[in-house]
């Protein structure tokens, strides 16, 4: 078996080694990693990126508490007792990829190969570690393919069929506009280089808007906050474009020369007046009519438009009337003016480029509805799952039949993975992973344009591998892999050669890559769309094939569960990761309006319930969430609460609009004292 990796010398000295952060965040930061005889001593940040300016979130500050973790797997383990009691023992990496090998390849003569089902999510991931190797075997021996579309599926659509995933508005951009909107985005939480920013903006008299169902840090200097109903945001976006038609402040000379659609959006519009979308939202029609003035008259204007208004089953034509607001408006053209979503598409890579082999004509599942993939019948079965870069037991909506498909006796369930999360402790067999600290990878940022080589600081702790000498070795044993004598140095190699032209080579020299057009473009003046005719799509014929493109659908709400339990990003984890660390019982946000009437108090032992299942934790009565709204932090462990059920236990494994996006925010749920009936 090959072994060899590219490490950094074992210094018993002291030494900084430059690095980058590819966890999920659309920051993507420069790192400075100090290390003193072989172990990590200090992580920050550093000026090699832009805009990470030194400065970093305190999570990566201290992943260092996960590298050294107690619960980080060491070496491969075979289960030897009941699935989900962590009962295992160990084995020799030879052991393990001989182990695996066989049950692929029994599965694959007994079943087909569309019995083996990958599932990984990769947005803690660089293009090294998702999407390559790993693709590359899924690909050769004709696996089930998975739709990773648990985040950003429908905004990507959405921005891809509107605009072409036309580079955004620079963080350093947004000093210069005179109005800022933040649309389902709480940069505090993830991406908070934007925020030093805002804060410049505010400072020299811009204003802010903040649209999220919760008092989120920015709503609460915001110059209007527009608490929504989750699922609502389309309506509100509706309503904005409506009233810019009504009022005569659409720019109309722009949309003849840049953009196609803008009758039928027009047309969906108008069935939203602002009173209607106000009282569908829950918020004063003043306060909405008030945007629709501040944003009609104001320039430079720029929306951030984040991914919390997509967890619903509005959440693509939400994203859709979001994006669609620059164009009616004419805010293109100026720096500071126009949109930010995700960026990452700014580099032009080509991840089928990388990849190198073709897709087989193999099936296609949907992640977001893995529990009734795994217990509903299917033809074939699916016999060998293979788990990496996820943890779909704390991620994936409809967790108790998540929980009951990984139980499921005749399923053979590998887990690559660093510590013992909650599916590990469901695998057959368990595979050591190593952190981004002792593996090399390739960030790139889908807010600030950073594009940086992460490099190992350490060697791998224990007998951790990467994912990519993983999926060749094993290649190698069921015939669809070559050997490479060069190991992770070769993969790193053939990942740049890949990369469009210059790119690979000033990545390997100067650990990272220049960002077009000095990282700042201003849109239609240095970027165009991207769409076939390079024109906006305001109604993309590619969507509306398969959507009611701005249709609403109303609230799922019901009088036995009538609140909407929301799961936002939270400054403690990554997703799920890291979140072996919380160190108590989560807590559940409600409003005293809807803890009053139910005898709730704060810190009061509850229950979350519907028909999926329930979730038993503490109560923090508190208005930083609106009226008929609970909130709870997303990525929560078992440990987390006192049944060990998550969020996601009460998460249908409905779908978005379009795009086959994740409803995580359509939870409707009804809460009581704990043991109250």
């Amino acid at each position: 078996m090959a072994t060899d990796r590219i490490s950094p010398p074992r210094s018993w000295g002291r030494s900084t080694v430059t690095t980058a952060c590819p966890l999920d965040c659309p920051d993507s930061c420069s790192l400075s990693v100090t290390v003193e005889r072989g172990e990590i001593v200090k992580i920050d940040g550093n000026r090699h990126a832009p805009s990470t300016d030194g400065y970093i979130c305190g999570k990566v500050r201290r992943f260092d508490r996960r590298v050294y973790s107690g619960e980080r797997l060491l070496h491969p383990l075979v289960r030897t007792g009941p699935k989900g009691t962590s009962s295992f023992e160990r084995l020799t990496w030879d052991e393990a990829i001989d182990l695996l090998a066989g049950r692929i390849r029994q599965a694959s003569s007994e079943f087909g190969p569309e019995s083996v089902l990958p599932f990984y999510y990769g947005g803690s991931n660089g293009l090294l570690t998702s999407d390559y190797e790993d693709a590359r075997f899924f690909r050769r021996i004709g696996a089930s393919r998975l739709a990773r579309t648990v985040c950003a599926a429908p905004t990507g659509a959405a921005a891809l069929a509107m605009y072409g995933k036309m580079p955004g508005v620079a963080y350093p951009d947004y000093a210069a506009a005179q109005l800022i909107v933040i649309w389902g985005c709480n940069a505090s939480a993830s991406g908070i280089h934007l925020v030093a920013h805002i804060r410049r903006a505010q400072q020299a008299g811009a204003r802010l808007v903040v649209i999220d169902p919760r008092l989120t840090p920015l709503a609460r200097t915001a110059d209007l906050h527009l608490p929504v109903r989750p699922g609502t945001d389309l309506p509100v976006a509706l309503a904005l474009v409506n009233a810019l038609f009504e009022h005569g402040q659409a720019d109309l000379a722009f949309l003849d020369a840049h953009a196609d659609g803008a009758d039928a959006l027009r047309r969906a519009a108008s069935a939203w007046p602002l009173a209607r979308a106000a009282d569908e939202a829950g918020v004063p029609v003043a306060d909405l009519e008030r945007l629709a003035a501040w944003y009609a008259a104001a320039s430079p204007a720029v929306i951030r438009c984040g991914w919390g208004q997509e967890r619903n089953r509005n959440g693509g034509s939400s994203s859709l009337a979001i994006l669609a607001l620059p164009a009616i408006a004419g805010k293109f053209g100026v720096r500071g003016g126009g949109y930010t979503m995700s960026n990452s598409a700014a580099w032009g890579v080509d991840t089928e480029a990388l990849i190198g082999t073709p897709a087989p004509a193999s099936r296609v599942i949907n992640m977001n509805q893995l529990g009734g993939v795994l217990t509903e019948p299917l033809d074939p079965p699916i016999k060998v799952l293979f788990v990496y870069n996820c943890n779909p037991l704390s991620t994936m909506p409809n967790q108790n039949g998540v929980r009951r498909g990984l139980a499921r006796e005749d399923l053979f369930t590998v887990v690559h993975e660093q510590v013992m999360t909650d599916t590990a402790t469901f695998a057959d067999l368990l595979l050591p992973a190593p952190t981004f600290l002792e593996q090399y990878d390739v960030a790139r940022g889908y807010g600030a344009y950073h594009f940086h080589l992460v490099q190992p600081v350490i060697a791998p702790i224990g007998e951790a591998r990467a994912n990519q000498d993983v999926f060749r070795e094993l290649g190698l044993r069921l015939g669809v892999s070559t050997d490479d004598a060069l190991g992770e140095a070769g993969a790193m190699i053939d990942l740049a050669s890949r990369l469009p032209e210059g790119m690979g080579t000033a990545l390997l020299e100067a650990g990272q890559v220049p960002a077009p057009h000095d990282g700042r473009p201003v849109q239609f003046v240095d970027v165009h769309p991207r769409t076939a005719n390079g024109r906006i799509q305001l109604h993309p014929g590619s969507l509306a094939r398969d959507a009611d493109l701005y249709a609403y659908r109303p609230d799922p709400a019901t009088a036995r569960c009538p609140l909407a339990l929301i799961s936002p990003a939270s400054e403690h984890t990554i997703s799920s990761t890291l979140g072996e660390l919380r160190p108590a019982i989560a807590q559940v946000k409600i409003h005293p309006h809807d803890a009053a009437p139910r005898s709730i108090a704060d810190g009061d032992a509850v229950r979350l319930f519907n028909d999926l299942g329930e979730v038993q934790c503490h109560a923090s009565v508190t208005p930083e969430v609106r009226p008929g709204t609970l909130a709870m932090p997303k990525g929560l462990w078992a440990r987390s609460t006192f049944n060990g059920s998550s969020p996601t236990a009460l998460v249908p494994d409905s779908l978005t609009d379009f795009a086959g996006g994740a409803c995580f925010n359509d939870a409707r749920v009804q809460i009581e004292l704990l043991g109250r009936h």
